[in-house]
């Protein structure tokens, strides 16, 4: 129910877009965020985007990505710039709705130094 494009290999200082969509059977959505888990790692939350426009960034990304919708395609989005080495990581969109979470099947984004 949940698809994220946009990953793929960059160069330290690239740029990548992701986007993941929802389907049309999620409904009453609160919540749409981005987490990533590095290889030999927790998986942790990057960004999150509430339905009223408020936002929030780990430490670790803030000033470089930001998380953007399209609320008629039910579409999150997460540009990410002046990428590093230690973004390298399989990121994966999470939906957060009034009836269930969703998680969705992750990119990787591979940054070489």
């Amino acid at each position: 129910q949940l698809q994220a494009f946009g990953g793929g290999l960059v160069q330290t200082g690239g740029s990548l877009r992701l986007s993941c969509a929802a389907s049309e059977r999620i409904i009453g959505i609160k919540v749409m965020r981005w987490y990533r888990q590095a290889p030999g790692k927790e998986r942790e939350w990057v960004a999150s985007l509430l339905m009223n426009g408020d936002n929030n960034y780990a430490d670790s990304v803030k000033g470089r990505f930001n998380i953007s919708r399209d609320r008629a395609k039910k579409t999150v989005y997460l540009q990410m710039n002046s990428l590093e080495p230690r973004d390298t990581a399989v990121y994966y969109c999470n939906i957060d709705t009034v009836y269930k979470n969703h998680w969705g099947q992750g990119t990787l984004v591979t940054v070489s130094s």
